[in-house]
């Protein structure tokens, strides 16, 4: 099956005028995500929702479809329809956009150009959305079955943890006794020039994600007139707490999966560091090795759970001694650390029985650990034909993702998307002049054919090379 039938012309050329166009306007929805229930972007969920099911009609007349309120949930029976092979992740919903003006094009003007289709959510993660469905349109348009089951959740809240899409998903695929050979996510992708180091591209196949946690430190005072202050105000007492905490952040560790994403991209970098990283598992090396990583934030995320203060807030008027203050720091958790050794740690660095420490909003252990198997091998296997000479390794996402409601749900979990990136590109996910080139999202598109067409005689833990295609009735 190619994905020229719904008119992607050649991974080189990327995809042509009308498919560009068919991202674009859902691009234009500006499905933007709220914490607030009343304030859920409804109209421009049903406008996505409309756009779908009118680019997409043998999606929507063949397969199953059930809706968790804005959240779309897509069952693809197999020939075998008891056995499932995968569940493909992706969301719908959009950060919101700070600084408008800054943009080369507004941000939900889905702008098409010769060579990128722009807007907030290009990239994370409309274009993966609407790649799904090309490649499923494509498939059934050349009678294409899947053996085994597949599932597509496209949840609609993601950016805001989940709680009323993927969770709701999940809770009825667990109800319904599934159990998938492969859970399939945003997470990992293909860089150039980020790994320092390494010259060659190298795609990142995440095998799991890094916890979540947000402290709110807190203070209060009696206050008074600025003319007659104490030692220290509210203000200033938060402030030194912010700074203790990040100044003092939690340990470095090279931990088992940092190690396997080492010895898999050592073979692509030049001497000394290759011969380093041979050594990296001995316990002399290793710190050496872990502080090397922990020089530039791209990096430093495998080996630490990061600190990062997001949000302060403390007085009310320039003469006014605040009687409160209070700052968010903002923890993602390595495996081996959790939510109360993050809480032990704060209280342990700050130091100050005046600052009041808790636990604010959604927290998330890290995921299980996982080896990669017969589904990572899949899924490698694809990346490296579409982009030859490509590193492959493994890795965390050090976000959060829809991923971690359905981790129980499949005997393997890949985060990862064959798209091209420079740090330069990443920049631009959840900040200005978001945007995907034709290039990366025909290959978005040609991965889930690549990943159908294996489907279609096995599943992912029984890879066939070659497509069964059935006469359509």
């Amino acid at each position: 099956m190619s994905p020229a039938s719904r008119g992607v012309t050649t991974r080189a050329a990327g995809v042509d005028d009308v498919t560009a166009e068919r991202l674009a306007v859902a691009l234009r929805c500006a499905t933007i995500s709220t914490e607030e229930p009343a304030d859920t972007a409804d109209a421009e969920f049903r406008r996505l929702a409309e756009h779908l099911e009118a680019s997409f009609p043998r999606v929507h007349a063949e397969l199953e479809l059930r809706t968790f309120g804005h959240s779309r949930l897509y069952r693809w029976a197999g020939r075998e329809p008891e056995h499932v092979a995968a569940i493909l992740l992706a969301h719908q919903d959009v950060v919101p956009v700070d600084d408008e003006q800054r943009w080369s094009h507004g941000p939900f003007d889905g702008v098409v150009d010769r060579t990128h289709i722009w807007g907030r959510g290009a990239i994370d993660d409309k274009s993966r959305v609407l790649a799904i469905l090309e490649a499923v349109e494509a498939a059934l348009t050349a009678g294409l079955r899947p053996r085994h089951t597949v599932y597509l959740a496209f949840g609609h809240d993601e950016e805001v943890f989940g709680d009323d899409g993927a969770v709701r998903m999940a809770r009825h695929l667990r109800a319904q006794g599934v159990r998938a050979d492969l859970l399939l996510d945003e997470g990992g992708v293909i860089t150039e020039g980020v790994a320092d180091g390494v010259r060659r591209p190298v795609a990142s196949i995440m095998l799991g994600e890094k916890g979540y946690a947000t402290v709110r430190l807190s203070v209060r005072e009696v206050g008074g007139h600025s003319s007659m202050p104490g030692r220290q105000t509210a203000v200033g007492r938060i402030a030194r707490a912010v700074a203790r905490v990040q100044d003092n952040p939690m340990p470095l560790r090279l931990t088992p999966g940092a190690l396997d994403m080492l010895g898999r991209v050592r073979h692509a970098m030049s001497e000394p560091r290759r011969q380093l990283l041979g050594l990296a598992h001995l316990p002399v090396v290793a710190p050496v090795v872990a502080r090397i990583l922990a020089a530039r934030p791209q990096t430093e995320a495998m080996v630490r759970t990061t600190t990062a203060p997001t949000v302060i807030r403390g007085g009310v008027k320039a003469n006014v001694l605040p009687q409160r203050a209070e700052a968010l720091v903002n923890f993602r958790i390595l495996p081996g650390d959790s939510v109360t050794t993050v809480l032990e740690h704060c209280r342990r660095v700050v130091d100050d029985e005046g600052v009041r420490i808790d636990l604010v909003g959604m927290s998330s252990e890290p995921s299980r650990p996982a080896e990669p198997g017969p589904a990572f091998a899949v899924i490698a296997g694809i990346a490296e034909a579409m982009v030859p000479g490509v590193a492959v390794t493994t890795g965390l996402v050090p976000g959060a993702t829809d991923s971690r409601h359905y981790d129980d749900l499949a005997a393997a979990r890949c985060n990862f998307a064959p798209i091209v990136l420079t740090q330069a590109d990443l920049d631009t996910i959840h900040g200005t002049d978001e945007r995907i080139s034709r290039v990366n999202y025909a290959r978005l598109i040609e991965f889930n054919s690549r990943l159908f067409e294996a489907l279609a005689t096995g599943s992912p833990s029984t890879p066939a090379a070659g497509a069964q295609r059935e006469e359509r009735q």
